[in-house]
């Protein structure tokens, strides 16, 4: 089983992850955000695989540090759980409908992290007290400490929500490709012998 606990406490926030790759997607996220912790859980129930986050921060200040802090510790629990890599499908890639909106996911387990965000918000972008540009420092923070090569774009949509929603199901059903393995791959998926 592939399983990581990595624990991170700043001035600004303590958080506490811990992941298991090959599982069923149960989760239990407490982040003081309601709307990233809805997010979350979307990701792995659609991922299948489990998550547990305890997350403190300086919210009263701002979401800011909480989310991207999160993103820091989810990334480096990812990339702990792959472990050597060996056998991984390497690549994933999921197109989901939500609605009005898509949201398409591409992802490279590359050890090259890289973000491409195309995603446009509607100008009445309206989602109760959370910041939805938010989700773009949330993703830069989980590729630069995973690894990741990932590219979100979402063509179309007129609900903030439904975008954001479609992302994450996006997010965790390219996750969950990625990181299976597939018996025909010997050692890493690379001509480089090195991930």
């Amino acid at each position: 089983m592939r399983k990581a606990e990595i624990d991170r406490k700043t001035k600004e926030t303590d958080i506490s992850v811990q992941i298991n790759l090959d599982s069923t997607g149960k989760y239990s996220i407490k982040t003081s955000i309601p709307f990233l912790d809805h997010m979350l859980s979307l990701m792995c129930k659609h991922g299948l695989f489990d998550l547990t986050i305890k997350a403190k921060g300086d919210i009263d200040i701002d979401d800011h540090h909480t989310v991207e802090d999160t993103g820091i510790v989810f990334g480096k629990a990812v990339r702990q759980a792959l472990g050597d890599m060996k056998g991984i499908s390497r690549y994933g890639q999921a197109s989901v409908p939500m609605d009005e909106a898509i949201a398409s996911v591409s992802l490279d387990i590359s050890g090259r992290p890289y973000l491409v965000y195309k995603v446009d918000y509607p100008k009445k972008s309206k989602l109760k007290d959370f910041d939805p540009d938010l989700i773009e420092d949330f993703l830069q923070a989980f590729v630069s400490n995973s690894g990741i090569t990932l590219h979100v774009g979402v063509p179309y949509g007129r609900n903030t929500h439904h975008i954001i929603e479609a992302v994450f199901k996006a997010l965790g059903r390219a996750l969950r490709q990625a990181v299976s393995i597939d018996p025909r791959v010997k050692g890493v998926p690379s001509t480089k012998g090195k991930l």
